[in-house]
């Protein structure tokens, strides 16, 4: 089973892992809680070690529960990572990474996750009203008392991380990437690469976008988070769709999947060590896990990197 080091610890992931946030329902339609524990407990047996969640997903924990029941047995065998510094409050998010806040959502993880460790602990993202270095603090302190194995952060700009890091060494950091969303390549990438900081990026498929299963005519009911996104619509939808159709040869010439050739293109970009595949059923697990294990030749990737480039910039709303 392939596995990647995170940045200089002994922690290691898989490149695919399972992002957590869809299992809750809050902004994915027709979810179940037994489809959820069945995506959660099949991604160990299809070499998925490594689960990304937070203390915010689900109203009331719900992610990092499910992960407490379902991996108790086989602890030692996932890698998980979860995040402090956002919490649901009169049922909108709130940025609060004060110390005392970051101490009791990491204390009230562990007691979710029922274990006495995090792999990796994420500052989810900067909160505005306290300065990143008190934050950062606290962080080194959590790791130097052994409840955390690894740091990281989430959302935050290359000055942040910096910051950060001069109080509280970064192993990893987890910002939006994929194939349309390329940011972190100025800045942010390079400063990884130059202090070996691993890099768990979310969105590989941009929220089924580069998946290969939507259409023109596909529309997002109320309540789908999709719908909010200016590249789900319009003249955006229809040139990233047209990318993607250019997608569907590779995918027939290597057995395999769009989402899978999407996914395997973004693994081996420089710097990347994992990629957050969300899902909410285990058929999308076996669909995720299908895009490692193998690698798509030079030419298939230059052929990728070229529909992209047709494709042009796209208009991309803020993660956070």
């Amino acid at each position: 089973m392939q596995r990647r080091q995170i940045a200089d610890t002994d922690i290691y992931v898989s490149p695919v892992a399972l992002g957590c946030w869809p299992l809750t329902g809050m902004t994915s339609l027709h979810v179940t809680v037994e489809q959820s524990k069945q995506a959660i407990a099949g991604c160990l047996d299809l070499g998925i070690n490594f689960f990304d969640t937070a203390y915010m997903y689900g109203a009331n924990g719900e992610s990092e529960l499910y992960l407490g029941e379902l991996l108790k047995a086989r602890r030692s065998e996932a890698v998980i990572a979860t995040k402090g510094g956002l919490h649901w409050g009169g049922g909108v998010r709130v940025h609060d990474a004060t110390p005392k806040t970051i101490r009791s959502e990491c204390e009230e993880s562990l007691r979710r996750l029922q274990s006495d460790y995090i792999d990796i602990y994420f500052l989810h993202a900067p909160d505005p009203s306290v300065p990143i270095e008190e934050t950062a603090a606290v962080y080194r302190e959590l790791r130097a008392s052994g409840k955390i194995r690894a740091v990281g952060v989430s959302n935050l700009s290359l000055e942040q991380t910096k910051a950060f890091n001069e109080v509280c060494p970064i192993q990893v950091i987890q910002p939006p990437y994929n194939m349309l969303y390329r940011g972190i390549e100025e800045d942010l990438l390079p400063w990884c690469l130059a202090n070996d900081v691993s890099i768990t990026c979310y969105w590989p498929l941009m929220k089924g976008l580069l998946a290969g299963k939507l259409t023109l005519e596909s529309t997002f009911p109320e309540g789908d988070s999709r719908q909010k996104y200016p590249f789900f619509h319009g003249e955006e939808f229809a040139k990233s769709l047209a990318m993607v159709d250019k997608f569907k040869q590779i995918a027939q010439d290597v057995g395999r999947t769009v989402a899978q050739v999407v996914i395997n293109w973004t693994i081996q970009q420089p710097g990347i060590t994992s990629v957050l595949c969300g899902a909410k059923r285990l058929d999308q697990v076996e669909d995720n896990a299908g895009g490692m294990g193998w690698e798509l030749t030079s030419e298939q990737l230059a052929k990728i990197d070229l529909a992209i480039k047709q494709r042009g910039t796209p208009v991309i709303k803020s993660a956070i």
